[in-house]
């Protein structure tokens, strides 16, 4: 591999976007530095959305981040986890800490308490809404800078590019977005996906998200990855972004990736950002990503006449390069690479999703055509071809190139006494509310209990069919994502609501605060998708102008009890219905909506469409009945009951279902 040669920048119509690099280890944070990445972003060893990778230790990064600030290279901390109320006061030390000894440049941030407690330890740098946070309407973007100080918002990757000029055109000054042109997707919508947090508590708002969705499936006898998503690659198409000034910068994801991808991707996106009107420039751009050994690359919605479904089912869509098959059966297997292999590459043996897979560092170079003998796993292939995939590796050159950066890294000395001087300030509690109340959520109108106050997923359909002498008496019920083109249709069905006598909306993004232009005459509670998790958040909430708030239903019972009993808003929780795996803008062209599908584990599913998102469900309902009493002791005093229709071709199954009201929040 070759030295990088940096030209003249293209043109573009605003400031030139930066190249923003992942880095979820050491090494690979000094491979952006080598690749001439103008940002990179990283986190802790906790609360950090990219729990899997190594990440660092506060000191470590105070001394990369020292180097990277002699480099001209900004560094972002990801603080985008979804916080407890337990966690709130180790957040803000840690963040005290770095505020004082590392400094970065900004904090990336999913949980609405994040910018309180930014702003009680003194904070300087920027904050940046991340693509958790889901931020998909434009009219909200002026109060996010007015009242919560927002610097940039990463935008959903689910956005196609007409989408994103809806929501740069709305854009304040003082305002940048931030977009992901390169990494692997998630199936589900950015910031709206329960599926692993439901299957054993560990939560991808955390971190800590095993990937169900890349499992095989069964539907319909066929066994396929039908929601395992190919990878973002913009590639060519990032070029059409110069004509969006208000785009900062373009962000590759990986932060679980090695250094050989984020060195790779880097420098292919910087000679696509500055050279890409030379055509060798972008053929070489083009080669370096083929060999980054991320999934196979599609653009997804990201041209609107020309979308690409991400999901690919005729083909396995593991991550890395595949160099080739095992041979030679169990008892001697063996390779012989397609390619010559390198000292101190990584190989995988089946996908990630293969309980047998397993990696192999190679101690010596392997030529193309050569054999390579090694050891098996238990379960090898099955019986099955095996293929083998390159996933990392340390070519001579990169490896110099970290070397020459790791020699001027300075350690950061600190007392050893200093952890951290934050104590956190709460403001006292709302008084508890008068008795509870029970809400049904229907999707549809329908039979309904009398003693419940009735609640409706806002349709046209809905509207239309509803008295309208009951139109004043309903919680209407705004869906987890409203795309920017969707605006103008919510704004106008909540306007008609409002001339009617309706004041009582639950939000599932608590941006949608922006469809009532004068929210303290309403009562505006956040919804379950809104993910509030902690008292902070719920603070929060109240000055964005919101009434109360349905927790997230994540939590567990320490969690929900420790949040009510510090609420400056009445609350309210899920405790029972249908709660979806997530929902997504994309389906497998094979999966028929109502008929069911089945895990390797055989946990049933189905998926529903409603309106502009595709509903995945298990076929079990979630069930906190048990802890009412609990609940209502603790504070909570709106219990919630989703209504949802099952399909005829779909069984209920009978199982434990209360979520992680027992085990707790992972």
């Amino acid at each position: 591999m070759s030295q990088i040669v940096r030209r003249k920048a293209g043109d573009f119509k605003g400031p030139k976007p930066e190249i923003l690099a992942p880095a979820g280890q050491r090494e690979s944070f000094l491979a952006a530095l080598a690749a001439g990445a103008d940002a990179i972003y990283c986190g802790l060893k906790s609360f950090s959305a990219r729990m899997a990778a190594k990440n660092f230790l506060p000191e470590e990064l105070a001394s990369l981040t020292a180097l990277a600030r002699e480099e001209g290279v900004r560094v972002y901390l990801t603080l985008n986890t979804l916080i407890k109320p337990d966690e709130l006061q180790e957040v803000g030390r840690q963040l005290d800490w770095i505020n004082r000894h590392a400094r970065p440049d900004a904090l990336i941030i999913q949980d609405l308490a994040a910018v309180a407690l930014a702003r009680q330890v003194g904070f300087g740098g920027e904050i940046h809404l991340s693509t958790l946070a889901n931020v998909t309407m434009p009219s909200v973007l002026p109060r996010l800078v007015k009242t919560l100080g927002v610097n940039r918002v990463v935008l959903p990757r689910e956005l196609n590019v007409d989408e994103m000029k809806q929501m740069a055109a709305a854009c304040p000054p003082e305002l940048g977005l931030e977009l992901f042109v390169h990494g692997a997707l998630c199936y589900g919508v950015s910031g709206r996906c329960y599926w692993s947090s439901l299957l054993g508590g560990k939560s991808g708002l955390r971190g800590r998200c095993v990937q169900p969705c890349r499992r095989r499936y069964s539907h319909e006898q066929m066994d396929k990855r039908f929601f395992s998503c190919q990878d973002l690659s913009l590639d060519v198409l990032a070029k059409v972004l110069a004509d969006i000034p208000q785009v900062r910068a373009w962000k590759i994801e990986g932060r679980k990736k090695g250094p050989h991808y984020v060195y790779y991707t880097v420098a292919a996106y910087k000679m696509l950002r500055d050279e890409g009107q030379d055509p060798q420039a972008k053929r070489s751009a083009l080669g370096l990503l083929e060999m980054a050994l991320g999934r196979p690359g599609t653009h997804y919605h990201f041209l609107p006449q020309r979308p690409q479904n991400p999901i690919d089912t005729s083909s396995d869509s593991g991550s890395g390069l595949m160099v080739g098959t095992v041979r030679g059966g169990r008892e001697k297997p063996y390779l012989e690479p397609r390619m010559d292999l390198l000292e101190g590459d990584k190989l995988r043996l089946g996908y990630e999703d293969d309980e047998w897979h397993q990696t192999i560092d190679l101690t010596k170079g392997v030529p193309k055509g050569g054999k390579f003998f090694f050891k098996a796993g238990k379960g090898l292939g099955g019986g099955k071809t095996t293929p083998v995939f390159l996933i990392d590796r340390r070519e001579p050159y990169l490896a110099e190139q970290i070397q020459k950066f790791e020699r001027r890294v300075q350690p950061v000395q600190i007392p050893p006494a200093d952890q951290g001087r934050f104590n956190l300030r709460l403001p006292p509690a709302s008084p508890r509310q008068p008795r509870p109340r029970l809400m049904q959520v229907l999707r549809r109108p329908g039979h309904r209990q009398r003693e419940t106050s009735l609640g409706m997923w806002l349709t046209g359909e809905n509207l239309s069919e509803l008295p309208e002498s009951q139109l004043p008496h309903v919680w209407w019920w705004l869906p987890p994502v409203i795309w920017p083109d969707e605006e103008p249709q919510w704004q106008q069905w909540t306007r008609q609501l409002m001339a009617k006598g309706a004041e009582r909306f639950v939000l599932n993004a608590p941006w949608q605060v922006a469809l009532f232009p004068h929210p303290e005459k309403l009562s505006l509670w956040a919804g379950p998708f809104c993910n509030i998790a902690n008292p902070m958040a719920v603070r929060s909430f109240k000055l964005l102008g919101g009434q109360g708030v349905i927790v997230s239903p994540e939590l567990g019972q320490r969690d929900m009890e420790a949040l009510a009993a510090k609420s400056v808003l009445p609350l309210g929780v899920v405790v029972s219905g249908q709660w979806p795996f997530c929902v997504s803008r994309v389906v497998a062209p094979e999966i028929k909506p109502g008929q069911p599908f089945v895990s390797p584990k055989g946990e049933q599913g189905w998926v529903q469409r409603h309106g502009g998102l595709y509903w995945i469900y298990p076929n079990w309902p979630l069930n906190l009945r048990a802890a009412q009493d609990a609940l209502v002791k603790a504070g909570y005093r709106l219990l919630v009951h989703l209504e949802e229709p099952i399909p005829r071709h779909v069984t209920i199954k009978r199982r434990p279902a209360d979520w992680n009201w027992e085990i707790g929040l992972k």
